[in-house]
């Protein structure tokens, strides 16, 4: 379901504005229809009460939460099941954080990531991406939006602008806390500054290599480091919002000298943030981690050369940390059982 569809709906059961609004705001915050001083069949038209049963059935059958992992750090996974029976991958972040999918799979393929190695299976509506954010909230509260789960939001970009500009009003969200990450897209760079609510911008770099870039990001659009960073800095400055520049780091790919050089030279003097993770194991892929010791140095030589660097783990290293490894995980078990022959 699309939240136009929904709007549409509550409009023909006779739903103003202001109905409308409180509604979406309800649902969006995981409130029960009688929350706030006024009344639902004083404020309600009474069709619109007539219908709101339904439309509340509909609601909480776009997803469900169907299993829960807590890691030690306070992060929570959450695998969500979809009306369909698909699954995705939400995360509950320390200091009020969600993470969200925007896709079942994706179809960027990033040798680093467990989400591309199935390919894409099918886009995110925006009702279930803000079902997402309610399912959340029903655990504890959510200040803050992150679109770094399963799938690259560049590619269901109208389902992503979409939920943004609900959770960033009746979704109370301040803007500068919902953050649309992106291996990049020219797109992107057209149609968020259009928006009614203008995001956080985070750009997966990882590399400051072109040919490196390819190898690692096969399906990502042909922008090369150099003119990633130039549309990240145009779209700072304009909203005020430091672009947020993403670094897996592999040990023996991206984590040498020659990277190190090739960042200062990229990033000096941009308004930006360098987020350097150490790489979350995944299984069946290739690469390794560095040394936590080797992850400071590199943190700490960027410093030193005049780059806001900030090394980072990921949340939920314990509880099948990377994206899509959870649903991975599960879609495997679920296998296993069945040509058991027991009941997934």
């Amino acid at each position: 379901m699309r939240i136009h569809d929904l709007k549409q709906r509550l409009r023909e059961a006779g739903a103003g504005p202001s109905h409308e609004q409180r509604i979406l705001r309800l649902w969006s915050h995981a409130l029960p229809r009688d929350s706030g001083k006024r009344r639902p069949k004083s404020f309600f038209p009474s069709s619109l009460m007539a219908a709101l049963p339904s439309i509340e059935a509909e609601l909480a059958g776009l997803a469900r939460i169907h299993t829960i992992h807590p890691g030690a750090d306070g992060a929570e996974r959450l695998l969500v099941a979809l009306a369909d029976g698909q699954t995705v991958e939400s995360v509950l972040l320390p200091r009020d954080g969600l993470c969200v999918s925007s896709q079942v799979g994706c179809a960027v393929g990033c040798r680093f990531c467990m989400t591309g190695q199935g390919g894409l299976l099918r886009q995110v509506g925006s009702a279930e991406i803000i079902a997402q954010v309610a399912l959340a909230r029903t655990r504890r509260p959510v200040r803050r939006v992150v679109f770094m789960g399963m799938g690259e939001p560049a590619h269901n970009l109208d389902n992503v602008m979409d939920a943004i500009e609900l959770l960033g009003t009746v979704g109370n969200i301040g803007h500068k806390n919902l953050v649309f990450s992106t291996v990049g897209d020219p797109r992107v760079f057209e149609r968020l500054p259009q928006g009614r609510v203008k995001p956080a911008l985070a750009l997966s770099l990882h590399t400051t290599r072109a040919a490196l870039r390819k190898e690692l990001l096969p399906r990502a659009p042909a922008m090369t480091p150099e003119e990633l960073v130039d549309a990240g800095e145009r779209y700072a400055r304009a909203t005020g919002y430091p672009i947020q520049y993403q670094w897996t780091l592999l040990e023996g790919v991206n984590d040498g000298s020659e990277e190190i050089e090739g960042i200062v030279r990229l990033l000096s003097g941009k308004y930006g943030v360098l987020n350097m993770i150490p790489f979350n194991a995944v299984d069946g892929v290739g690469f390794s981690r560095p040394s936590w010791e080797r992850c400071k140095l590199i943190a700490r030589t960027l410093h030193e050369r005049g780059i806001l660097t900030k090394l980072r783990n990921s949340a939920g290293q314990d509880v099948d940390g990377g994206c899509g490894q959870l649903r991975a995980r599960v879609g495997e078990v679920q296998v296993t059982l069945h040509r058991a022959g027991e009941r997934p």
